[in-house]
This record gives C-alpha cells, sequence and structure tokens, in this order.
C-alpha cells in the first residue's frame, strides 16, 4: 500500500510505501472501524426489537403509537 504525500506550499506531490508502524497503525484503524459497525448494527438492532417490543405490548393493551402521541407520551 502507498501514501500520497501533497506539499500544499510547492504543490509537489510525492507517493511512497507504507512503512510497518503505518501498516500495522492500518490493520488497527481497520479492526476499530469493523468493530464500531459491529456495535452499531448491534444497537440499531437492539433499538428495533424494542420498538417492536413496545408496540406488540400497545397492541395487546388495545393502544397503538397514535394514541400514546395523543395523550403527549
Amino acid at each position: 500500500m502507498s501514501k500520497l504525500i501533497v506539499n500544499v506550499e510547492t504543490g509537489e506531490e510525492t507517493v511512497r510505501e507504507l512503512n510497518k508502524a503505518e501498516k500495522d497503525q492500518e490493520k488497527i484503524d481497520a479492526a476499530n472501524t469493523e468493530s464500531k459497525d459491529a456495535a452499531d448494527k448491534a444497537e440499531a438492532d437492539a433499538k428495533a426489537q424494542a420498538k417492536a417490543t413496545a408496540e406488540g405490548k400497545l397492541a395487546a393493551l388495545g393502544l397503538t403509537t397514535d394514541d400514546l402521541r395523543a395523550l403527549g407520551l
């Protein structure tokens, strides 16, 4: 993998290969991103499940989300 370095003062562009530390950091960053994406998906799934459960409980009571909104909840 290579890295583009741009000198903003001169406009000079240099391309070089990543060193070991940069490659290691790329792997860490990719793992962190993957982990965060999985956590975000799990959180979204949990919220969707909680919403479905709440709506089911409301339906068992004969209520809808519109009924709750009308009550200001």
